[in-house]
């Protein structure tokens, strides 16, 4: 018998980008003064969806939750190919 699916399983991380826009999250950053002055290996806009991925999928580890995001902004085409998800240590 299949394990039972929780309500978020069937949420996409596509789902947050088209909920809450780049230009709306960009925008939001400005007005708060929250936008990153050095250019850093979490984006501020990363950072908002990330936090909002942490709230969908609360059940999994941070690390899971990352790589969550992480492949579903690469299935956008919005994603270095070559990052990794921060260990737990970092």
């Amino acid at each position: 018998m299949p394990s039972p699916r929780s309500f978020t399983d069937g949420i996409s991380i596509g789902v947050l980008t088209r909920l809450f826009d780049r230009g709306l999250v960009d925008e939001v950053l400005a007005e708060t003064g929250r936008r990153e002055k050095r250019s850093r290996l979490l984006p501020a806009r990363v950072v908002v969806y990330y936090v909002l991925a942490l709230c969908l999928f609360f059940g999994d580890g941070y690390e899971e939750v990352m790589r969550k995001l992480v492949n579903g902004l690469r299935f956008l085409g919005t994603w270095r190919p070559g990052w990794q998800v921060p260990s737990t240590s970092a």
